[in-house]
């Protein structure tokens, strides 16, 4: 396995998959983390749609880094019943598509109020979602996000100690930790043992704003080394959020900016350009 394998949000550059599967050859790239599809979130297709897009997968020769659910992209006090039967489906979805990961969330948290007073409700939603996948190969990856209880590296921690599963791993997202004022260093310092995926985007301290890799604050080209060195073998996903698409303020807890131009085969381009240029200097 070489040791950085890329792949991407493809829906980025198309809503449709036959587009998809054309960016992805026009950048020479076998694999895509799903989270778009057919005008569909991944988690919406019924278990025959799945096959039939394995099918169409299978003949171009592309394969899932992951399934980008959007589990645990609810907030930590809605009903967690119907989430967790939807978590199942998923299961089946990551079986069909050969896939061992599934990207997740750990909950948006109640705007004003204080994560930790939630940590207990979070880690046992965790937990039920680890006991449903018990006796399975596929590993839950978290992803750190805006606004949710993982959203600083400490939190990640707590959640990785707390559930100790081979089965609970990380991925470390650049652009998400700057955007949360986290200094992504450090943050890599305490979680580098649990990271086995990283989401490629980067971002800028002052406003916020999302940047090609290596072209922001997120210090993707020194982390990257160090992740190297440390004989890391795994997935670079490109989520470019460099323009909007299909479902984006959904993402986003729909804070997007109305103004923002389209996001499309380009802009997807730019992102694959920035980071093969970034990874010949690591």
């Amino acid at each position: 396995m070489s040791q950085f394998i890329l792949s991407g949000f493809s829906d980025e550059a198309s809503n449709e998959l036959e587009g998809q599967l054309e960016v992805l050859a026009s950048h020479d790239m076998e694999y895509m983390e799903m989270r778009g599809v057919n005008d569909k979130n991944v988690a919406d297709l019924t278990l025959e749609e799945a096959r039939a897009v394995k099918g169409e997968l299978d003949a171009r020769g592309i394969h899932l880094s992951a399934i980008g659910s959007p589990l645990g992209k609810i907030k930590i006090t809605d009903d967690f019943e119907p989430h967790l039967a939807l978590f199942k489906h998923v299961l089946a979805l990551a079986k069909i598509f050969e896939t061992t990961y599934i990207r997740m969330f750990s909950f948006f948290i109640p705007e004003g109020e204080e994560a930790d007073q939630y940590k207990d409700e979070v880690i046992a939603r965790w937990q039920a979602f680890l006991d449903a996948a018990k006796g399975t190969d596929i590993v839950l990856l978290h992803e750190n996000e805006k606004d949710i209880y993982g959203d600083t590296a400490e939190r990640c921690y707590t959640l990785v100690k707390a559930l100790g599963s081979d089965q609970f791993k990380l991925i470390f997202d650049f652009a998400n930790f700057v955007q949360c004022d986290v200094d992504t260093l450090q943050a890599y310092a305490l979680l580098k043992d649990d990271v086995v995926y990283f989401h490629i985007k980067d971002a800028l301290y002052a406003g916020h704003k999302v940047v090609p890799a290596g072209y922001g604050d997120g210090q993707v080209e020194v982390i990257l080394r160090e992740a190297k060195e440390r004989g890391f073998q795994g997935f670079l996903s490109l989520e470019p959020h460099l323009g909007n698409f299909k479902g984006f303020a959904e993402l986003e807890n729909n804070q997007v900016e109305e103004a923002m131009d389209e996001s499309g085969p380009g802009k997807f381009g730019v992102a694959v350009t920035a980071l093969k240029e970034l990874l010949e200097r690591v």
